[in-house]
């Protein structure tokens, strides 16, 4: 767990149990909802995980389904993890039940009539995300961004990164450049030398620091960062299925534990080979990154705090028009039933 967050405690009344959930009209009744009788088995639609993590291995060894047909589900995988704003989308639209998220994205996409509750969190990253240079840019602090082009994702885990270092660092965000790129389309920009730096998280910043020509010149620690990932359900599928929701924060809790422990088991889970395998540095970068990481857990009150400050902090900045109402969106997994 992160140092600075005290043990687990009894949440806030702002966090929603699923019985005081507001149905949203916007729902509609999909394949997963649908279950007639008893007998019928519930699908969660969840992003396909690609070759690494929990979900990758629970797909691979059938370990997932284990754990979900005790509440009478089973996975279906749909589609492929990316970022949250699409997923968030397709959740809104009862297209996916399941994402994994930042709450950076989280917040932006609250601010657009969401249809999804946040259920479960994992500190942030003070080790695998940050600013990203390469080596021998001549950019040593963050005050050397001053008058540079740096890349980030808009509204999400990038350009918070940038902005709250720069906050950090009594720089006035329009002293930098900010370039908007999607992650995925970033690293030929990057290493072409088109921007100077790069705002970015573990799922980026691996494959760069692991080529021995990148660094960050500020991590998520000396940031400051508050960018915790979270798992949303949506949701209707948490007002029809709590047993099911509940099943699924077990997994992952006690899975991410496992890796914590053990993180070479969850990488290259279906192939040592190709575009989605992490070998060489680049492993051994990511293994210690997912060491020093946190596990999947419930929300408590001290989160919603940081996830209130990061609302706060967008709002300041004018990444949303006002601040977003975080708490409202949350669930109390431990309460459901």
């Amino acid at each position: 767990m992160n140092p600075h967050r005290p043990g687990r405690t009894a949440l806030a009344p702002a966090l929603l149990t699923v019985t005081a959930l507001l149905a949203l009209a916007a729902c509609g009744t999909s394949g997963a909802d649908s279950g007639s009788g008893a007998a019928s088995t519930v699908t969660v639609r969840i992003p396909d995980p690609g070759n690494s993590g929990v979900l990758a291995v629970g797909k691979r060894d059938g370990s997932l389904d284990k754990a979900l047909g005790k509440a009478g589900a089973k996975a279906e995988w749909t589609g492929s993890a990316g970022p949250f704003a699409p997923a968030a989308q397709a959740m809104n639209a009862d297209q996916l039940d399941f994402a994994t998220g930042s709450i950076t994205s989280g917040v932006t996409s609250l601010a657009q009539r969401p249809g999804f509750k946040f259920f479960t969190a994992v500190d942030p990253d003070a080790t695998g995300e940050g600013i990203l240079v390469r080596d021998g840019s001549g950019i040593d602090s963050v005050a050397d961004l001053v008058g540079r082009k740096v890349a980030v994702n808009q509204g999400g885990t990038g350009e918070y990164l940038l902005l709250k270092a720069l906050a950090k660092a009594g720089i006035p965000a329009g002293d930098v450049d900010r370039v908007y790129l999607r992650p995925d389309q970033t690293a030929a920009v990057f290493n072409a030398g088109k921007v100077d730096a790069w705002a970015v998280w573990a799922t980026y910043a691996v494959a760069e620091i692991g080529s021995g020509k990148a660094h960050f010149v500020a991590d998520g620690a000396a940031i400051g960062s508050d960018n915790y990932s979270l798992n949303a359900v949506r949701t209707g599928f948490a007002e029809k299925h709590p047993e099911v929701v509940k099943a699924l924060y077990a997994y992952l809790h006690d899975a991410s534990a496992r890796q914590k422990k053990n993180p070479a088991a969850y990488l290259n889970v279906f192939t040592d080979v190709g575009p989605t395998a992490v070998t060489g540095k680049a492993a051994e970068v990511q293994t210690e990154i997912i060491a020093k990481g946190g596990t999947v857990d419930p929300i408590g009150p001290e989160d919603i705090e940081r996830f209130e400050a990061v609302a706060a902090f967008y709002a300041e900045q004018k990444v949303t028009k006002e601040q977003v109402d975080v708490a409202a969106h949350l669930l109390d997994v431990e309460k459901l039933t």
